[in-house]
């Protein structure tokens, strides 16, 4: 679709499901999920084991065909900070541990593991080598990367789409490739906006929010949105 053809109150109806199916099927599943977390189909949130922590003002974007996956298997834990952006496909597998700062992004897609799954002459062990993984604050990984055991990615750094990081990224870098190696520095000196930004006043900015909703859904109605599903045309 071009546009959303819900009307406001249909759109808003729905928001507040997604918050309740958080709140009574998601929130039980984690040892800590912070505040005004929010989760686009929650429905295609994958938990298993624990502990996993989420922390404040999360946007996790999950799909049908990108299910968001968060895993810990044995004694592995998974910690993700606060302000954190994780759109659809997302995995983090832990069997020893994947902390993650503030204000980290992941782009659609990008696996997160701290464990090879199985050793490399026992095929039978289904751990095999592990080391915990460390993102720091405001570190980005782009589509489809890959961060594997034992890394640390320092703060303000990049990891190119596609790429495979098998060794520490230092603070202020853009990394890409396989291996991934550092093919830029970003200027220490200039000030990185962060997505906490986006949080500095949670109340002001859900009502800016509602009212763009007011004034670009104002039009639409329920005949509408149920025509633009079962016979769209040309345009929606």
């Amino acid at each position: 679709m071009l546009k959303e053809h819900r009307p406001y109150y249909l759109k808003r109806w729905h928001m507040r499901a997604q918050r309740w199916y958080v709140n009574r099927w998601i929130r039980p599943q984690l040892t800590d999920l912070g505040r005004d977390t929010s989760v686009l189909k929650p429905w295609h949130l994958v938990l298993y084991g624990g502990p996993i922590q989420i922390g404040d003002f999360a946007h996790i974007i999950c799909t049908p065909e990108g299910k968001v996956r968060l895993s810990v298997i044995g004694p592995g834990r998974i910690q993700i900070g606060n302000h954190a952006l994780i759109c659809p496909g997302v995995r983090m597998s832990s069997a020893s541990a994947i902390e993650v700062g503030d204000n980290c992004m992941f782009a659609n897609n990008a696996y997160i593991t701290d464990a090879d799954w199985h050793d490399l002459y026992d095929r039978t062990q289904h751990i095999g080598g592990n080391a915990p993984v460390v993102l720091e604050d405001n570190v980005w990984i782009g589509d489809s990367a890959i961060v594997c055991k034992g890394v640390r990615v320092g703060e303000n750094s990049i990891v190119g789409a596609g790429s495979v990081v098998t060794r520490d990224v230092p603070p202020n870098s853009i990394a890409a490739g396989n291996p991934a190696r550092v093919v830029k520095e970003l200027d220490p000196e200039q000030a990185v906006v962060t997505r906490a930004r986006l949080f500095r006043d949670p109340e002001a900015l859900e009502h800016e929010l509602e009212r763009i909703d007011r004034y670009l859904l104002k039009d639409n109605s329920l005949w509408g949105w149920l025509r633009s599903k079962w016979a769209p045309r040309p345009g929606d």
